[in-house]
This record gives C-alpha cells, sequence and structure tokens, in this order.
C-alpha cells in the first residue's frame, strides 16, 4: 500500500465556503494570520491548505475550531487592494486532512496528508452517475441561480468523485451538510450522500415554485378585480346613476354625529369612517368596517329608561306577580329607596339560588315591571367560550361583540334589568374560560370601563342592575361568588304551593284551556291532594303541568257533554283524571312500637318524615347501618350508639351489653340516598328504645344532631320538618334549643297545632320519647343519680334534667 504524502503548508481558514477539488474561486482575505499565510505561500511554492471554520463569526479561530478535512490549494492570482485587504484567486487541488498545526502565532502552519481517492468503476457507481446527472438537471431547471450550462459541463465528468464534487459546489445547502460531503473519501459513498441531498434540495425547490404560482394568481385576481372596479365606477359615472355607497357614507355620518356615546368610542367612530372613505365598496375590508361603525351607532351609550320611583307601586307589582319571596322583594325595594334618596346608586348584582321551578327567572321580569327598566335574558347554560362574553377581535370572519354587548343591543337601553341566567352552568376548555371573563362584568368597581373585543373601546356597564340565577353554588368559582350578594330561595312550602295553584296556576291554565269557574271547580282538599300524592319538588313546574292535565282532560268532557258541564275536582276524582298517585307521605304511626322513632328530614321538594327501625338480635357486638345511608348519617348512628354505652348504667343496661348482641339499624326506603347529621337523636332513641324494650311514643317526630356527650346540637330546615310533622298528623316535635330563634319563620296556624319542645340533652329526649311507666320504676337510677349529692362535673356542664 502507497504510504500518503505529507507536507507543512500555511493554513488559510474560510467563513461560509468550502473548497472543493478542481474548483477555482476569488477570495478576500482581510484578516492578519491570513495575509501572512498567503505571503508565505506566494514566496513558495504557492500551495495553501482551504478548510472551513465551525462558527463563522469567530473572528481568531483556535485550532479546534477548523474542520481538519479540507481542499489543498494552488494560489492562481493575488491582488493588493488599497482597503489593506487581500483579493486572491484559488483552485483546490485534492482533499487533504490536517495531521497536527506546526504554527499557531504569527499565521497557521499546519502538516497535512493528502487523501488518495480510489476510484472503483462498478455497474452501480454507473448507475450513481447517471442518476446524479438526471437529479441535477432538473435542480438547474428548478434554481434560477445555476446556469443552463451547468449541465452540459457536468454531462461531460467521467470521474465519479470529480462529478461529486463540482455538483456539490452548486448546491444551496447548509456549511455542516457540505463539510460532511468533503469528509467522504470514498467517491460512491459520496455520490450516493449527494444524490440523497439532491433529492431534498428538489422537494423544497418544487414547493417553493408551487406558493410562488399560487401567490401570482391570487395577485393577478386582485388586479383583475381592482380593474373592474374601476371600470364600473366609469360606467356609472357615464351614466349619472347615484353612488348608493356614498349615500349610505353619508347616513352612516349623520348616525355618528347624532349619536351620543363616549370619547374614545366617537373618536373611533370617526377615524373608521375616514377608512371607509378611502376603500373601495366591493371590497371584503369595507364590508367589516361599515359593520363595526353600525355596531357603535346602534349601542345605547347614553340612552336610559326613567326609573319607577314609587315603592308602593313596585311592591304591588311584585306582590301581584309572586306569592311568598319575602327576602327578595325587600332587598328590591331597599334598592329603590335608596335610589331615589341617594339619586345615583352602582349596579347591583344579586345571585338567586334555589332549586328549579321556585321562580327565580320570572321574578328577574317582575323586578324590571317594578322598577320601570327595561328587561334582557342572556342563558349562560353549556356557555364554554370566553368570546361568548367578550366577543371576537375584528380580524376573524365574522367576527361579533359578545352577548353582553349584544344584548344591551337588544335592550335598547343602558340601565336594563340583566339577567345572566343558569350562571353555575358554566364550563371552560381550550377557548377558556368565560367564568373569569365575567369577573369584570359583575364587578362594580371595574365594569365601568368593560371592554369587549369586537369594540375595543370602553362601555359602561355600572348602570345595569344584574340579576344571577344558580341551582347551586358548587359551579360558581369563589371569586366569581365573591362579586355578587347571595339571596336564598328555599323550595315552597305546602301552604305556599296551594296558595300560588289557588291564586295562579288555576286560573291561568283554565283561560289557556277555554275553561270557566262554571266547567271546573278546584276543592282545597283535590289541590292539597295533587300536591303530596302526584308531585314531589320544591318549585311548583310540575304541579302547573298536572292542572294543565286535568284541565284538558275536563275540556274532553265539555266538549262531549256541552259548555254547562261543571266538574267538581275533590280528593276522591283525582285517581279518575291523573291515574294512581306516583307518590306518598309520611303519615304518623298506628302504635307505639318497640325501637321504631320518627325523625324529619330535609329534601329540596320539602319536609319528610324519617322513620328509623332498630332490631336488637344475638350476636358479637356488630353494628348494621342500612338504607343507602351516606357519611355523615352512619357516624351519627355511631355516635348515638356511642352515647348509649356511655349511658348504660344510668339506663339501667349492663356495662358490657353491646359484647353479646348485633344491633341493625335501618331507615325505610331504601332506594333513597340520606345523608346528614340531624337524624343523630333520633337513632339514638330508636337504639335505646330497643335495648330497654320500651315503646316510642307515636305522636311524636324528633330532629337534632347528638354529640358524644348527649348534646344535641342545632339543625336546619327547621320549618320544612315542622310542615311535614303537621301533614302527617303528628302533634308534637322535638328539636334543639338552639333552633327556637328558627320558630318565627313557621306560619302561626302550623305552631297553633303542632308542639314544639326545645331540648338540649338526649336524656330531655328520651325522657320525652320514651312511654314512661312509674309502675315499673323506670329511670330510677337517673332519678336517683340526680336527686343525690355526687353529681359529677359533667353533669353539671351538660345541664341535663330530666321530666317525667
Amino acid at each position: 500500500m502507497k504510504k500518503p504524502n505529507t507536507s507543512i503548508v500555511p493554513l488559510i481558514p474560510l467563513r461560509d465556503i468550502i473548497i472543493f477539488p478542481h474548483m477555482v474561486v476569488p477570495l478576500f482575505v482581510g484578516r492578519e494570520k491570513s495575509i501572512k499565510a498567503l505571503e508565505f505561500a506566494m514566496n513558495n511554492d504557492k500551495s495553501l491548505l482551504l478548510a472551513a471554520q465551525k462558527k463563522a463569526k469567530t473572528d481568531d479561530p483556535a485550532p479546534e475550531d477548523i474542520y481538519p478535512m479540507g481542499s489543498l490549494g494552488t494560489i492562481l492570482q493575488l491582488l493588493r487592494l488599497p482597503d489593506g485587504t487581500v483579493k486572491v484567486l484559488v483552485e483546490g487541488k485534492r482533499r487533504a486532512r490536517i495531521k497536527e498545526f506546526v504554527n499557531e502565532e504569527d499565521s497557521f502552519m499546519v502538516m497535512v496528508e493528502e487523501v488518495e481517492e480510489e476510484s472503483d468503476e462498478t455497474v452501480e457507481t454507473e448507475a450513481l452517475i447517471r442518476s446524479v446527472i438526471k437529479s441535477f438537471e432538473i435542480y438547474v431547471k428548478l434554481n434560477k441561480r445555476v446556469p443552463p450550462e451547468m449541465i452540459m459541463s457536468v454531462s461531460s465528468i467521467d470521474e465519479p468523485g470529480r462529478l461529486a464534487d463540482t455538483i456539490a459546489t452548486h448546491l444551496t445547502v447548509k456549511i455542516e451538510e457540505k463539510q460532511a460531503l468533503l469528509d467522504i473519501t470514498d467517491p460512491a459513498k459520496r455520490l450516493e450522500r449527494l444524490y440523497t441531498m439532491l433529492g431534498g434540495e428538489i422537494e423544497i425547490l418544487e414547493v417553493e415554485q408551487r406558493i410562488r404560482q399560487r401567490v401570482k394568481r391570487q395577485m393577478e385576481k386582485t388586479q383583475k378585480e381592482y380593474y373592474l372596479n374601476e371600470q364600473m365606477k366609469a360606467i356609472q359615472k357615464e351614466l349619472g346613476e347615484k353612488d348608493e355607497f356614498k349615500n349610505e357614507l353619508s347616513e352612516l355620518e349623520e348616525k355618528v354625529g347624532a349619536k351620543k356615546m363616549n370619547k374614545e368610542a366617537m373618536k373611533k367612530a370617526k377615524q373608521e369612517l375616514k377608512k371607509l372613505r378611502m376603500m373601495s365598496p366591493m371590497s371584503a375590508e369595507a364590508t367589516v368596517v361599515r359593520n363595526y361603525v353600525d355596531w357603535l351607532v346602534s349601542l345605547p351609550w347614553e340612552d336610559v329608561t326613567e326609573e319607577n320611583s314609587d315603592i308602593d307601586a313596585a311592591e304591588s307589582v311584585l306582590e301581584a306577580d309572586h306569592y311568598g319571596l319575602k327576602s327578595v322583594k325587600e332587598r328590591i325595594l331597599e334598592y329603590l329607596a335608596v335610589k331615589s334618596l341617594v339619586g345615583e346608586i352602582k349596579g347591583q348584582i344579586l345571585c338567586l339560588v334555589g332549586p328549579p321551578g321556585v321562580g327565580k327567572t320570572s321574578l328577574a321580569k317582575s323586578v324590571a315591571r317594578a322598577t320601570g327598566r327595561n328587561y334582557v335574558r342572556l342563558s349562560l347554560g353549556g356557555v364554554k367560550d370566553e368570546a361568548e362574553v367578550r366577543g371576537h377581535r375584528r380580524t376573524y370572519i365574522g367576527s361579533m361583540p359578545g352577548k353582553i354587548i349584544q344584548s344591551l343591543k337588544k335592550a335598547g337601553s343602558n340601565n336594563p334589568v340583566f339577567l345572566l341566567d343558569e350562571v353555575d352552568k358554566m364550563s371552560s376548555d381550550f377557548r377558556g374560560d368565560p367564568a373569569s371573563a365575567l369577573l369584570e362584568v359583575l364587578d362594580p368597581e371595574q365594569n365601568h370601563t368593560f371592554n369587549d373585543h369586537y369594540l375595543d373601546c370602553d362601555y359602561d356597564l355600572s348602570n345595569i342592575m344584574f340579576i344571577t340565577t344558580a341551582n347551586s353554588l358548587q359551579g360558581i368559582p369563589y371569586p366569581l361568588l365573591d362579586r355578587m350578594e347571595i339571596i336564598r330561595i328555599p323550595g315552597y312550602t305546602e301552604y305556599e304551593k296551594l296558595h300560588i295553584a289557588r291564586e295562579f296556576l288555576i286560573p291561568k291554565q283554565m283561560e289557556c284551556h277555554g275553561l270557566t269557574d262554571k266547567n271546573v271547580e278546584f276543592g282545597k282538599s283535590g289541590v292539597l291532594q295533587i300536591i303530596r300524592l302526584y308531585t314531589r319538588e320544591a318549585g311548583v313546574r310540575n304541579l302547573e303541568r298536572k292542572m294543565a292535565a286535568v284541565c284538558r282532560k275536563v275540556a274532553r268532557e265539555v266538549l262531549k257533554k256541552g259548555k254547562d258541564t261543571n266538574v267538581k275536582i275533590s280528593s276522591r276524582l283525582l285517581a279518575k283524571y291523573l291515574g294512581i298517585p306516583p307518590f306518598r307521605y309520611g303519615r304518623i304511626e298506628e302504635k307505639d312500637e318497640i325501637g321504631t322513632a320518627t325523625g324529619l328530614a330535609w329534601t329540596e321538594a320539602g319536609g319528610e318524615l324519617l322513620a328509623t327501625e332498630v332490631a336488637i338480635v344475638p350476636g358479637k357486638g356488630k353494628l348494621t347501618i342500612t338504607g343507602q345511608l351516606g357519611d355523615v348519617m352512619q357516624e351519627s348512628a355511631h355516635a348515638a350508639l356511642t352515647y348509649i354505652r356511655s349511658r348504660s348504667e344510668q339506663l339501667g343496661l349492663d356495662k358490657d351489653f353491646y359484647q353479646s348482641v348485633d344491633i341493625h339499624i335501618h331507615a325505610p326506603e331504601g332506594a333513597i340516598p340520606k345523608d346528614g347529621p340531624s337524624a343523630g337523636i333520633t337513632m339514638a332513641t330508636a337504639i335505646a328504645s330497643a335495648l330497654l324494650k320500651i315503646p316510642v311514643r307515636n305522636d311524636i317526630a324528633m330532629t337534632g344532631e347528638i354529640t358524644l356527650r348527649g348534646k344535641v346540637l342545632p339543625i336546619g330546615g327547621l320549618k320544612e320538618k315542622t310542615l311535614a310533622a303537621h301533614r302527617g298528623g303528628i302533634p308534637m316535635i322535638l328539636i334543639p334549643k338552639e333552633n327556637e330563634k328558627d320558630l318565627k319563620d313557621i306560619p302561626s296556624q302550623i305552631l297553633k297545632k303542632v308542639e314544639v319542645v326545645p331540648v338540649s340533652h338526649m336524656d330531655e329526649v328520651l325522657t320525652n320519647a320514651l312511654v314512661f311507666d312509674k309502675d315499673k320504676g323506670l329511670f330510677k337510677t337517673v332519678e336517683r343519680e340526680f336527686n343525690s349529692k355526687e353529681i359529677t362535673a359533667s353533669d353539671k356542664e351538660n345541664n341535663v334534667v330530666i321530666r317525667h
């Protein structure tokens, strides 16, 4: 094998260029080291190494900054320029690899090793040569920078290595890719790599060509439209027709001049009109600008309706439209009173929270009627795009303002009652969070400068009276909730439903079905049966549907028998008109029973009687709880049992009674989920009754949370629970002493028929609830304990009093 030639030659580091063998290139040399290297080469055999820098920005490259493979070349011509730089014409001869740097001080001197190329002409090499030449022809046709004459020059080259180097010179690829070609010493592999690079470049050039053609076609189309528009203008001018666009412009200018709006909006309107005058009426941009100005002039910037300041008239409107809802009506009347005294008041944001069908949405209409304002409603159920609130920017095709601005245009005034319905049913996705966008709308400190994306100028929302509705507060983010005044609307009581049905629903449905008072009469007992047995809801929607069903059947009878037909709807006839009752309600137990206590529960549909049963069976102390009870209710059962165990001695039970029996607590109607702490004293009473074999009075119901020390804690929903006891025929209820303050909410006619006994300790509950027999001497241990002098500190704290 022939030993490679080595020699010491000067080095010229190259920026942004790779010089291949057989390539003649002019260079401009300005660096001092490079100029000295050229002088050294000129004084000797004119040989030098041309190698590329790895980074073109490096002014003083170190050995590691230079690629090791370069071209050993010869200086053909050298010319010194007036500015001190040197123009040199060099020719690459062959590849050479840097072995080591000999001198780095004045100029780069390197020891190089010439790389010999082995030319092995095979069929594969010949195929590669043809493929590369063919690809290069396509490349030259697509790339206008390469002269077509190069195709002829390249086609005449037979050597694969020289062919690859010549074509690589004309490729517009990165320096790193050209250096990779220079590093390949095998001509066949170099051709193969070059063929791959040519394919990639051809693909890029074809895409560029398609883009250029598409842009060219678009430009030609635009020019054609402009030319035709100019022709149409000239024809219209010759015919003397009126310029409709100019008429429209003048109308818009008049509207803008007459419209009262803030300074920012007025400035925007005038700027857009100025743009519109300079545009072609047929252009797409002109339509966008015209629509924008239309929106500006159609909004009620300073248009307000006069408010009703007569509080008595407003109160009569609210009372005529809705029965009950005392807290909401009071809040509206308070607002009107403050408004009449102060003159101006910031917009109020009320949030009405309550179950479906209690009249939240219709109440907003009544508020608008009572205050004399216009009414507008926006449903937020299912809204999950921030642009629904803030609008789209005008850059989008078909963009519009948000629903807030659109609703104000519909309202026609800047101080309407604005109902945001179902505010708890919004959601968010990748398009944004509408609840966050509402923060600005519902904040009295910010909404005077509400900025809609479409309008792109501030709009004052502070005069609007916002009312939001929700079924639950759980779906409302806390920052949004913090900006609203929460008014809870509980479900209607049975008496309220009866009044609403007789005063509002029945007359409405009779009118809708063409009936008169002579055709149908609804008795009080019949309406109560419909409420109790055919509906179970907090509101009155289903009740209205049942009334409509009865009226339809009566209307059919009237049509068959004549207009003088009279039907009296009583409780006995309901099955004929409405079918079998789908619901039932709790009734008083028929007799005193052991292990069964009657509790009181609250649901969205109102109060209910909740029976609790306890069975004692032989076992090993296991406590079983059934009836689909929630975690809180199960914990109350454990607390009740622990209390009974702690009072076993006073109750006359063995200390280890629970180790020989299993206790099973069950709440009937097992398909209905139940939860909450208010059944604690009910379960404790039932357990005590079952263990002591003493019946529980059937004429008592109870509610209250129990602690391990036997204290009775307050509960909620007392009004609904008391009404449920009255409906079930129970004459006495036990309630926590701390709930005495809530008795003022209960109608007086109910309190006359139901005795309410406040209790503070579980011992009082047992004394009232269990059937006490003095002859049997029950509770003697408890009586003896309280009569003795050795009363414990905990009993004193609990303030326990046992009444017989």
